[in-house]
């Protein structure tokens, strides 16, 4: 269930994020949650550890590494240390 929280902001600053929110087609409370999970999700080391993983694998998968590839990879490593 959501809950309710109450921020104190500057009038001036209220205007411009409804202009933005309306020109966006949403609401001031959605700007703020999404605002808001933003924040926390880059705050957070398991979001940015999970979205590091996507990212990297984002990458060698564009690069055409394959499974076999980084096992071999990891393989060699091992074997040097």
């Amino acid at each position: 269930m959501a809950t309710q929280m109450m921020v104190r902001i500057d009038p001036d600053l209220k205007a411009k994020v409804s202009n933005f929110a309306k020109i966006e087609g949403k609401s001031v409370s959605e700007v703020v949650r999404e605002l808001l999970e933003e924040y926390v999700k880059t705050r957070d080391i398991d979001s940015y550890i999970d979205n590091l993983w996507e990212r990297i694998g984002g990458k060698l998968a564009s690069s055409g590494v394959g499974l076999k590839d980084i096992e071999r990879v990891i393989r060699d490593v091992r074997t040097k240390h």
